[in-house]
C-alpha cells in the first residue's frame, strides 16, 4: 500500500543504471537463492520480532521462493531505499507493501498483485471518519507514500505533516500532534486492536489500490516465475493461511 516514495529519484536512475543487467532467473536459479528486500517497520507486513524479521509479506515471500525451488536472502532497509537499490542489482524482488501506481511502472516492473487494500483515515475524534471531515484538518502520513500522494490531492486539508516512517505518523496522532492519520485499512485494523491505541477509531477509505512485488524494469523471466509461484501458493491454501494468521481475513485480490 504505500507508495510514490522517490519516484522522481526512480526514474531520473534509470539512464544511470541502464547498463547494468539484472539478474535472470537461470542466474538466481543457478546461485540457488534469491535476494528480496523489505523495510521491516510496517507491521502486520512486514516487521521485526526481536532480531527476526516476520510479517505476512515475509511468509508470503519465503512460501513463493520454496515454490520456486529457492532459499531466502532478506535484506531491511529503509522504505525509500528500496526500489534505487532494485535498480542498481543490490537485490533481484521488492516485496513491501508498493502499491501498483503509473508513475511507479515507469521506473520498476510490477508483478501480478498479491493483496488489495486502501488509505483509510483514523482519527480520535468520532466525528472525523470521513473524506469531507478531513477539511481544515491535520493529516498524518508516511513520507513518499502512496497515502500521501492522495492526501495531499484533498484541497480541503489544512496540512499534510510526513514522516519518516508509519508508526511516526500514528504516534503524532496518539500525541495529539495531527488531527488523523491516514495509512493502509490492515496496518490501521492491527494497530487499533493493541492496548496502546485506545480510543482510535478507523474511518473511511481515501482511495483502493493493488499491491505487488516489484522487479527491475524489463525482468521478464523472473517476474514470470514469481507470478507462477504466487498462483501456485493461492492455488494450495498457503496464501490463505498466511493471511488468516496475519490479517483474520483473506486479503487477495477479487
Amino acid at each position: 500500500m504505500k507508495a510514490i516514495k522517490f519516484l522522481a529519484a526512480a526514474i531520473a536512475g534509470l539512464a544511470v543504471c541502464a547498463a547494468v543487467q539484472a539478474r535472470t532467473l537461470d542466474e538466481i536459479k543457478k546461485d540457488g537463492k534469491i535476494i528480496i528486500a523489505t523495510e521491516g517497520a510496517y507491521p502486520p507486513f512486514n516487521y521485526f520480532q526481536g532480531s527476526k524479521l516476520s510479517g505476512f509479506e515475509v511468509e508470503l515471500g519465503d512460501a513463493i521462493a520454496k515454490k520456486m525451488g529457492l532459499a531466502v536472502e532478506w535484506k531491511a532497509l529503509s522504505f525509500d531505499a528500496l526500489l534505487a537499490g532494485l535498480r542498481q542489482d543490490r537485490w533481484d524482488v521488492v516485496m513491501a507493501s508498493f502499491g501498483i501506481t503509473e508513475d511507479r511502472a515507469k521506473a520498476v516492473s510490477f508483478t501480478s498483485p498479491y493483496y488489495c487494500s486502501g488509505g483509510v483515515i483514523v482519527a480520535k475524534d468520532p466525528a472525523i471518519h470521513t473524506v469531507e471531515s478531513l477539511n481544515g484538518k491535520t493529516v498524518a502520513v508516511q513520507t513518499g507514500t502512496t497515502y500521501m500522494e492522495n492526501v495531499k490531492k484533498l484541497s480541503g486539508v489544512k496540512e499534510v505533516k510526513n514522516f519518516p516512517q508509519d508508526t511516526d505518523a500514528r504516534s503524532a496522532l496518539l500525541n495529539g500532534r495531527v488531527d488523523a492519520w491516514v495509512s493502509d485499512r490492515f496496518v490501521a485494523k492491527t494497530a487499533l486492536a493493541s492496548n496502546n491505541t485506545a480510543g482510535l477509531k478507523m474511518g473511511d477509505f481515501v482511495f483502493v489500490e493493488k499491491i505487488a512485488a516489484a522487479v527491475k524494469k524489463g525482468n521478464g523471466s523472473l517476474s514470470a516465475a514469481y507470478d507462477k509461484a504466487l498462483a501456485e501458493v493461492m492455488a494450495d491454501g498457503t496464501y490463505q493461511t498466511i493471511s488468516d494468521k496475519y490479517m483474520k481475513e483473506d486479503i487477495r485480490c477479487h
